[in-house]
């Protein structure tokens, strides 16, 4: 009255699509009416062999390839549950069964294989495109932030020069009061200030008309010399010294 294991020789069904396929099978089982197992069957061990190659077939028939190389766990459910039921007048407890393996032909094995070898390098490349497009999305992101950075910065250079430019401007209009200040200074304390005006706009003239390479000779008027005789308002600002 000790479960027994039933090791079943190779088994050839047919799927529901006419696809042969090889399957064995482990039964676990138990007497639990010894009386009923030896007068109620005449052989306990070919009947449940028998029933259990008829069920099998049956159970594969209804299922796809497919489904049968999935469905492993279920086909081992109903089975069980199947047997169990139909050996429970026998003094018979099905506890257990396994299919241990499933051989489909040869050449359904290769087209099965190469489908396999199909969809991994499938996936394969699916991974490498979402790869190389999560690199182009990065190195998209990295130039946008480079170029705003670039922006940022060229933003703020052009700041710092415009102030450094407004800066500068305030500075030499500030040295240009400053000189128009001690100009204006000088000439009220200049003796004659009429005369050094003159004098010094004579002079930046003069400075105009000698300017280029042909200008070697230069012809004055004669009132010039009344002019000329203004820059000695300039002994003035000197503190006395002959101005040159």
């Amino acid at each position: 009255m000790r479960e027994t294991v039933y090791d079943f020789p190779r088994q050839n069904v047919i799927t529901r699509d006419n696809v042969g396929i090889q399957i064995n099978a482990l039964l676990y089982f138990q007497i639990t009416n010894p009386q009923d197992a030896a007068y109620k069957v005449e052989s306990l061990p070919t009947a449940i062999e028998k029933l259990t190659q008829t069920t099998l077939r049956n159970l594969i028939g209804e299922m796809d390839l497919d489904q049968t190389l999935t469905s492993r766990e279920t086909i081992n459910t109903r089975l069980r549950d199947i047997l169990d039921s139909a050996t429970d007048k026998w003094g018979v407890k099905v506890t257990r069964v396994e299919l241990q393996d499933i051989t489909p032909p040869a050449a359904i094995q290769e087209a099965m294989e190469k489908q396999m070898k199909a969809e991994r390098d499938r996936r394969a490349m699916v991974t490498e495109a979402e790869g190389t497009k999560k690199a182009q999305i990065l190195k998209a992101e990295a130039i946008r932030e480079s170029e705003i950075k670039k922006a940022e910065g060229m933003k703020q250079a052009a700041i710092l020069e415009a102030e450094g430019q407004a800066e500068a401007k305030i500075k030499v209009a500030q040295a240009e009061a400053e000189a128009v200040k001690i100009v204006a200074t000088t000439v009220a304390q200049s003796s004659n200030p009429a005369s050094y005006m003159i004098s010094m706009k004579y002079i930046e003239a003069l400075e105009k008309m000698t300017e280029g390479k042909d200008n070697k000779i230069i012809y004055m008027p004669y009132e010039a010399s009344n002019v000329l005789g203004a820059v000695a308002a300039l002994k003035d600002l000197t503190g006395g010294a002959p101005a040159k």
